[in-house]
């Protein structure tokens, strides 16, 4: 392993940060996986997870196995990591200017447009490689106006040149989930099966330029921007979302970081016997599928239903009580799906979202994702 520190933006004269890096195998050789953690800086269970996935890297590395390239990021947002607000730890907003951490990234495309017009040939692998220089090429042209940014900057460098992304997360209380580009959907099946997950979210856009869209999204509007020329999807990038905040073990993280071996087996990027796959706990579904589900009133949160179970539309899944009156509002599921997700506060103001059914029926548009 070897660990590379790199020099962030200042906070203040004298408050310097760095980003912890660490290198798996051999510099240049594919394929090359980035993977990195808790990019909400209050989202530990991916912290854990790397941390069992780092042990494990080690001796594949001395073992010779290791045959791409592994970059971990094993904490990756110092900003977040230290921001507490009356003691409350607080990673998934700036607090400078209450932008996520997780939105914002550049849409690099019409200028890696620009810069490749003219310049592509029929030749697949050597698209890919001019249209990886032109992404790094804009990706450092890109000028920061803040030290958030400059994280982004630095973690979107480290990922641009990634065969595959995963990037790290979990919810407020949920069972494993993952969101993809739909064009990634038969790459992370595999992966979807052996980390169990009980949702598994497609979408070409999801809104407000999400990390993991920065990194593959381009391979999709590039190919449709330039039909006459192959241009492979070359960066399958997913966001992992391991259960909920609380749920930090060695157990999980153990169990993790397994599946993630697995499937970096799969993709060659570790030798080893293949391993077998299970039976996957659910299909790809939109993203525009998966509904949101309000609070309908002001009052005390009572869930009746668990992350994990299946509902039908109609479905009662919580209650929310008036403390004063005694008043309840049932809250019911507004699709049939997998309730997936859910929030951990258990008092609700009206028109709060708090909790995430899966459905199979596309029926939002526009931002998809939660703030």
């Amino acid at each position: 392993m070897r660990t590379e520190q790199i020099a962030l933006a200042p906070l203040a004269p004298g408050a310097d940060l760095s980003l912890t890096v660490q290198h798996f195998g051999t510099e240049g050789a594919r394929p090359r996986i980035h993977v990195q953690a808790s990019l909400h800086a209050d989202e530990i269970p991916g912290m854990i997870a790397a941390h069992h996935l780092r042990e494990r890297l080690t001796a594949l590395e001395s073992e010779g196995r290791i045959t791409g390239e592994i970059v971990l990021v094993p904490s990756a947002n110092p900003i977040g990591l230290a921001q507490r607000v009356l003691g409350d730890h607080i990673g998934r907003f700036n607090l400078s200017d209450g932008i996520n951490f997780n939105r914002g990234y550049p849409d690099l495309v019409p200028k890696v447009a620009e810069r490749i017009e003219g310049k592509l040939t029929k030749d697949g692998e050597a698209n890919v490689r001019l249209i990886r220089e032109a992404l790094q090429a804009e990706c450092d042209a890109w000028e920061p106006s803040n030290p958030a940014e400059v994280l982004k900057k630095t973690l979107l460098g480290l990922a641009q040149g990634a065969d595959v992304v995963l990037d790290m997360h979990c919810d407020a209380e949920a069972v494993v989930h993952l969101y993809t580009h739909t064009r990634s959907a038969e790459a992370f099946a595999p992966l979807s099966a052996l980390i169990g997950a009980y949702a598994y979210l497609l979408a070409d856009v999801s809104g407000d330029e999400p990390f993991d869209e920065a990194c593959s999204r381009p391979w999709a509007e590039l190919a449709d921007r330039f039909p006459a020329h192959p241009i492979p999807f070359s960066c399958h990038s997913t966001t992992l979302e391991f259960r909920g905040e609380r749920d930090v073990s060695h157990e999980t993280g153990q169990a993790d970081a397994a599946a993630i071996i697995d499937y970096l087996t799969l993709r060659g990027a570790i030798a080893g016997e293949a391993p077998q796959v299970p039976e996957p706990l659910c299909q790809p579904t939109p993203l525009a599928a998966s509904e949101p589900v309000q609070a309908p009133a002001y009052g005390v949160l009572v869930f009746r239903t668990d992350a994990g179970a299946r509902v039908k539309e109609g479905d009662v899944i919580a209650e929310v009580i008036d403390p004063l009156t005694g008043v309840t509002a049932e809250t019911k599921a507004p699709c049939d799906g997998v309730m997936f997700a859910r929030i951990a506060q258990r008092f609700v103001t009206r028109g709060m979202r708090i909790a995430k059914v899966a459905g199979t029926e596309a029926r939002r548009t526009g931002k998809l994702l939660s703030a």
